[in-house]
C-alpha cells in the first residue's frame, strides 16, 4: 500500500484529502503542522508528502529542506501561495511539484500518481548500468549518483530528469517530452519546473554549473546529455 503523509492545518481538507485517498486505497497520516509532520515522516516513512506551506508553527519551506536532508520522498506542495518566486523557492528547496489552491481533487490525485511513478524502477538495460564521467559515475541499477568520492543527494524528480537524459546520451529530449514524462501530460508547457530542476542538477553535477559540459541547454528545444 502507498503511505502519504498529508501535511495540512485546514481540518476540512484534511477530511476531504483523507477520505478520497483512502477511497482509492492510499494509507493516509495527517500532521496539522511542521514538526509533526517531522515526526511522523521519519516514524512512518511515506512514499508521498502533501504539503501546505501556510503552516502554525513554521514555512513549509523549511519543513521540505529538512525532509531532504534525510529523503528522498516525493514533496507535492499544496498551497495558496501563487506568486512565482514562491513556487521557485519550494521547488528550489527540493519539492516535486507545486498545486495552488484552490484546486481539483482529480487534478491533485492525478500529479499524486505521478510522483509515485517517478519514484518506481525502470528497467535499465544489461548493457547500461553505469555512466562515468571526469566528474561523476550514475549507478543506474542503485539509483546512485557519486561525485568526488562521496554520494550526491538526489530528489526522485531529479534522479527521474538525470535517468532519462543519461540513458539517450547525446540525443536531444525535447522540454515537452521531459514534462510528460517526469510530470504528466496536463503539465508538457510548465518549462519553468525544467529550467530549476537542471540548474539544481547542474550545481551538484558540474564543476562550472554556468558552463555545463554534460547536462547541455538547446535553447528553445530542450537538453542533452553528453558524456
Amino acid at each position: 500500500m502507498t503511505r502519504v503523509l498529508v501535511v495540512e492545518d485546514d481540518p476540512q481538507l484534511v477530511r476531504a484529502l483523507v477520505i478520497n485517498m483512502q477511497a482509492r486505497r492510499y494509507g493516509v497520516d495527517a500532521a496539522p503542522d511542521g514538526a509533526t509532520a517531522l515526526r511522523l515522516a521519519a516514524a512512518r516513512q511515506p512514499d508521498v508528502v502533501v504539503l501546505d506551506l501556510g503552516l502554525p508553527d513554521m514555512d513549509g519551506v523549511d519543513v521540505i529542506k529538512a525532509l531532504r536532508g534525510w529523503a528522498r520522498v516525493p514533496i507535492l506542495v499544496l498551497s495558496a501561495r501563487r506568486a512565482s518566486d514562491e513556487k521557485v523557492a519550494a521547488l528550489d528547496a527540493g519539492a516535486d511539484d507545486y498545486i495552488t489552491k484552490p484546486f481539483s481533487m482529480d487534478e491533485l490525485l492525478a500529479r499524486l500518481r505521478a510522483a509515485v511513478r517517478r519514484t518506481q524502477a525502470v528497467p535499465i538495460e544489461p548493457e547500461m548500468t553505469r555512466v562515468t564521467t571526469d566528474e561523476f559515475t550514475i549507478d543506474l541499477a542503485a539509483k546512485k549518483v557519486h561525485r568526488a568520492g562521496r554520494d550526491v543527494r538526489l530528489t526522485p524528480t531529479e534522479w527521474h530528469l538525470l535517468e532519462i537524459l543519461v540513458t539517450n546520451p547525446g540525443r536531444l529530449i525535447t522540454q515537452k517530452q521531459l514534462l510528460q514524462e517526469v510530470w504528466g501530460a496536463s503539465q508538457s508547457n510548465k518549462t519553468n519546473y525544467l529550467r530549476v530542476y537542471m540548474a539544481q542538477l547542474r550545481r551538484k553535477l558540474e564543476a562550472d554549473p554556468s558552463h555545463p559540459r554534460y547536462l547541455i541547454t538547446e535553447p528553445g528545444m530542450g537538453y542533452r546529455f553528453e558524456g
